[in-house]
């Protein structure tokens, strides 16, 4: 299916449902609608981050979150997570929710659900979605985000000062 006719729920600043519109018309009029955030974490702390696609129309070739996706209509967060988690990645983890961040230009006028999880098992890359994956060290990633904080999409710096900063 064209991703662009996807049907998600606009919602308000409250993020209760007004309306229902295709991804395509709800990005054209900067309308604000769902997505989740998953962050997968190895067993001795790393988190795994994605290069997004260069084909990818938000975002194309910057690094982002384990996993993300828009929330589709009469879906709700946690079913989209574990939906985007297996789509992306492969993996199917429990997961717990860690935070909430309001719609607004940082995140792309999306209210999102962040998630995390650790795993151990083999990550399988999605590579319509992923051109690249790999685990950072917390080290390796502040240093990273210090001298080159453009390779990395807004939401995810967004998620990293609120909730990634604070352990």
């Amino acid at each position: 299916m064209d991703q662009g006719n996807e049907i998600l729920d606009v919602v308000d600043a409250d993020d209760k449902v007004i309306a229902r519109a295709s991804r395509r018309e709800v990005h054209a009029n900067g309308w604000m609608h769902r997505a989740v955030h998953i962050l997968v974490f190895s067993p001795v702390g790393e988190l795994f981050l994605q290069k997004r696609s260069p084909n990818k129309d938000e975002n194309p070739g910057l690094w982002d979150t384990s996993a993300a996706g828009h929330v589709d209509s009469c879906e709700d967060y946690p079913e989209s997570a574990r939906r985007e988690l297996q789509e992306e990645l492969g993996l199917n983890e429990p997961i717990n929710e860690v935070m909430r961040l309001s719609a607004g230009p940082e995140t792309l006028w999306e209210h999102v659900f962040v998630y995390s999880c650790t795993t151990s098992q083999k990550i399988q890359i999605n590579l319509q979605e992923i051109s690249e994956g790999r685990f950072y060290s917390r080290t390796d990633l502040e240093s990273t985000l210090k001298t080159n904080p453009g390779q990395f999409t807004t939401t995810f710096r967004c998620i990293y000062r609120k909730y990634i900063n604070k352990y």
